[in-house]
């Protein structure tokens, strides 16, 4: 690939969260698997590489390609992500046909359960941000299209056990999602109001869609410390629930500087469940 190409790649693929696709992933393999040597599973490995950079590059590529006429609106372009230029046109197709050839290719690699699995991710990516559906001005269905991204766990629990993952940690991953798409949400109320994009941040406003994720929050921590069997290190996830409330208690503090330490959250905690599931295993 030439370096302005794979240039391109990097900066539209929003390097910051590769780990909501891989981790995603390496986590529902590591809850899912019998056995520590499942790691060197070639499928194991396939799919890791596909979800860290492949999957991102077609989830922003397709975004920036139809977001073009309202990013113009964000400043955030300017500062945390990469704004598409006209110049870029041609190019980010060719990088959107590059990642969507290989997300095709994989599929001949899978069962008809994995298949689904793959197909819903696509789906749900292609459709969050391209008409005729785009997801993302729709409310509620904007947050819960981003089950996009609890789906690679479903598929890396599925590869590592033969079984679909229990309801009830799919549901954990959903209340998530959701919380972190609302609250990402709410810094953009303005400009997407601008844009004319109805959101379900715009239509709620800053203090309702902040309970509203402190419901999701407060309902994925109750979930993971019952999961957890009440383990000390579960409490940690009441972080999240604490955020939306501290918000909430003192509207000085800002949410845009906020927003931006949560993957450092999402990531220390999820390598946390990572290496307990592991060690889990490990120790039978």
């Amino acid at each position: 690939m030439p370096p302005r190409l794979l240039s391109l790649a990097w900066r539209v693929s929003r390097f910051r969260f590769w780990i909501y696709t891989g981790g995603t992933y390496v986590v529902g393999y590591a809850l899912g698997m019998d056995s520590w040597t499942a790691f060197f599973d070639p499928a194991y490995v396939l799919f890791l590489l596909y979800f860290f950079f492949p999957a991102n590059l077609f989830i922003y590529g397709v975004n920036d390609w139809w977001d073009q006429d309202t990013d113009r609106f964000n400043p955030k372009k300017d500062v945390k992500e990469y704004r598409i230029s006209d110049a870029d046109g041609r190019s980010l197709l060719l990088l959107l046909a590059l990642a969507g050839a290989v997300s095709l290719a994989l599929l001949f690699v899978l069962d008809t359960v994995g298949r689904a699995l793959l197909l819903a991710f696509l789906f749900l990516s292609y459709f969050y941000s391209a008409p005729p559906l785009r997801f993302k001005e729709v409310p509620v269905l904007d947050f819960s299209s981003n089950m996009l991204y609890v789906v690679p766990g479903i598929l890396g629990y599925y590869l590592a056990s033969g079984a679909l993952p229990p309801l009830a940690l799919v549901i954990a991953g959903y209340l998530h999602i959701s919380a972190m798409h609302l609250f990402s949400a709410i810094p953009d109320i303005g400009w997407d109001a601008a844009a004319g994009m109805t959101t379900t941040a715009v239509v709620l406003g800053r203090r309702r869609s902040l309970l509203l994720c402190l419901v999701f929050w407060s309902g994925l921590a109750a979930l993971v410390i019952w999961l957890a069997g009440f383990a000390p290190l579960s409490l940690l996830v009441l972080i999240y629930p604490a955020v939306p409330l501290a918000l909430l208690l003192r509207e000085s503090l800002s949410i845009d500087r906020v927003y931006w330490y949560l993957p450092f959250v999402n990531t220390g905690l999820g390598g946390l469940v990572f290496l307990l599931a592991t060690l889990r295993t490990v120790a039978g």
